[in-house]
């Protein structure tokens, strides 16, 4: 007994140590990856560029890390994350440090497509981490690697102040650096995972890329993808988008509008560890449902641009003004940041579940288009601002989309719950009316 209780003690040791190591790595390549949500003010004002350019140069980094993840999740169920993921890392820093040799609009665009390889990260960790854990325990594991979202947090509260100090050169070099000295401690300490040992222990041959690439003729994952596209990619665009938000709408220097909105981004990330718990306690449907609901109010209320009134009262016109508020909207966008990471941990509880030789391929798809999320919508918001000139108009484009996706997870639902169980598509009569036909017959 004593011999199973030490190795027990042991794989559970080993756990800790794939999961810390993993999670922590992902805080800084999503440091890294959220880099232009604060630098790219500075650049914005130095380059004369509109919200349109703006966003697109935000939303640049997310682009490349969304794409790169399916190819990197298939590596890193070949070849382990433990190789995989320092080699990202270093990819990424290599690129934040050629960032601050660009000077002109162009070059910063090309140079951001190299930042973006941070974010592909998240694939990775999936990956590495769910190989490490039973699938009752996965949902509450992936949650916490997915805290590692805080990263954006740390770069609003911290870059604003190195950047006033000693300029947004210097955070793109701390940054890079930061992401060299985290390979190396993952590459020293990180182990690979049991399932890699296993199979080449009995010398069997990875699972062939077009292979792992099945899962994705199904309807489902994309049906995955689109919830994944609102809770993780739009939380993105407005990590990116919020320090511009609050600089325009409420006149906040760039200092106090980055720490409101990492006032966004903690409860978006930290929280993402309690939606797993939930999702392994109460169902990740139920939590998806929760979600849902709730992002479709938060979002409604956002929406409302400020309006004046005028009433033509008895005495005379009535003036009033209906508009969010400084207190109310930093409220509504930390709810709307809570209920956001409950479903990212939910979606993510789906995959291991119904596709456990596949995380990687099918991880890497889901994340590929909620990153994507991340760079469409910073530009969506950029345009819209520019086109339609109402600063709601963000908020308008998420109702649309949250609403898409709640009405047609629910309608997918009851169809397979009618598939199942056909009894529930029968009539269903009051007992009233039902004695009054018996009654009407005789």
């Amino acid at each position: 007994m004593t011999g199973v209780a030490e190795v027990g003690i042991a794989a559970k040791r080993e756990q800790n140590r794939a999961l810390v190591l993993s999670t922590t790595a992902f805080t800084v390549c999503f440091a890294v990856w959220t880099i232009f949500s604060i630098i790219g003010i500075r650049i914005k004002q130095e380059l004369g560029l509109n919200d349109t350019e703006f966003g697109l140069l935000a939303g640049t980094p997310i682009l490349t890390g969304s794409l790169i993840r399916l190819i990197l999740g298939i590596w890193t169920d070949q070849y382990g994350g433990r190789l995989v993921f320092p080699v990202v890392m270093v990819a990424a820093a290599v690129a934040t440090l050629l960032l601050t040799y660009a000077d002109s609009y162009p070059l910063f665009l090309v140079a951001a497509l190299g930042v973006g390889i941070a974010g592909g990260s998240f694939a990775v960790g999936i990956a590495y981490v769910s190989r490490w854990y039973p699938k009752e325990k996965q949902g509450t594991a992936l949650g916490i690697f997915g805290m590692g979202n805080v990263g954006a947090a740390v770069t609003k509260f911290v870059a604003p102040f190195v950047m006033v100090a000693f300029g947004w050169v210097a955070v793109a070099q701390i940054w890079a650096a930061a992401l060299v000295v985290m390979a190396a401690i993952f590459l020293i300490f990180a182990k690979d995972d049991p399932h890699l040992r296993e199979r080449r222990l009995a010398g069997r041959k990875p699972v062939p890329i077009a292979d792992q690439l099945q899962p994705l003729k199904k309807l489902q994952v994309w049906r995955f993808s689109l919830y994944y596209f609102f809770v993780f990619g739009a939380f993105v665009a407005l990590a990116l988008w919020l320090p511009h938000y609050y600089v325009g709408v409420y006149g906040l220097d760039i200092k106090a509008a980055g720490m409101l909105g990492a006032a966004y981004s903690i409860p978006a990330s930290v929280f993402r560890a309690f939606g797993g718990v939930l999702a392994d306690k109460y169902g990740a449907r139920r939590v998806m449902y929760w979600t849902f609901s709730a992002s479709v109010v938060c979002t409604f209320l956002l929406s409302y641009p400020a309006t004046d009134y005028v009433v033509h009262g008895i005495e005379g016109p009535i003036a009033f003004t209906i508009a969010i508020g400084f207190v109310p909207f930093t409220v509504l966008t930390f709810v709307l940041g809570f209920f956001m990471s409950l479903g990212k941990a939910a979606v993510y509880k789906h995959i291991p579940v119904y596709y456990p030789d596949r995380v990687g391929s099918v991880g890497g798809i889901v994340g590929l288009i909620g990153g994507l999320g991340g760079f469409i919508l910073p530009i969506a918001f950029g345009a819209m601002n520019d086109l339609v000139g109402v600063w709601t108009s963000c908020f308008m484009l998420l109702f649309v989309l949250v609403a898409i996706a709640l009405t047609w997870m629910h309608f997918t639902i009851r169809h397979l719950e009618r598939r199942e169980h056909p009894d529930l598509g029968a009539a269903r009569d009051l007992p009233e009316l039902s004695g009054l036909k018996e009654a009407g017959a005789h």
